[in-house]
């Protein structure tokens, strides 16, 4: 295993790595709550997250050791993506995504899936508290929480 990382400015060429590590975490993790086959299977792919993610270069940053491993989406202080490929997952890679946005951008808040206690422990366990605010998953009857620091 690789010591040396960077976390660096996602570039055109991290687009089809990004779209992949979300389509698998959100197949892995989100799935089994949704339980929607078309958008899980269908709507959900490597191509239309590429194109979705491609106007959005400048506000993602990827986790790099000479493979793509993770990412975060900073847009000023909210944190709107942070997802590590799963089968590296307890490795420190989140951990590092999630310090970099607080020392370098200052991040605050972000929102989380109610049904995630994993994601909420480990944001609680970098300084992020659950707040009162709720809000509904966009068509869906699933809430997201606030977290913040």
């Amino acid at each position: 295993m690789k010591n040396e990382f960077t976390i660096r400015k996602a570039d055109a060429n991290d687009l089809p790595r990004i779209a992949e590590i979300q389509v698998f975490n959100y197949r892995l993790f989100f799935y089994p709550i949704f339980r929607s086959d078309e958008y899980y299977f269908g709507e959900l792919s490597v191509p239309s997250l590429m194109q979705k993610y491609g106007p959005e270069l400048d506000s993602l940053y990827v986790y790099d050791d000479g493979v793509v491993k993770g990412f975060i989406k900073i847009e000023g202080t909210y944190i709107a993506r942070l997802f590590v490929e799963p089968v590296l997952q307890n490795a420190s890679i989140g951990s590092r995504l999630l310090v970099f946005a607080i020392k370098e951008h200052g991040a605050d808040h972000l929102w989380a899936l109610e049904k995630n206690p994993k994601a909420i422990r480990f944001y609680e366990r970098h300084g992020f508290y659950v707040t009162e605010e709720r809000k509904l998953e966009e068509g869906t009857s699933e809430y997201l929480v606030l977290l913040r620091r």
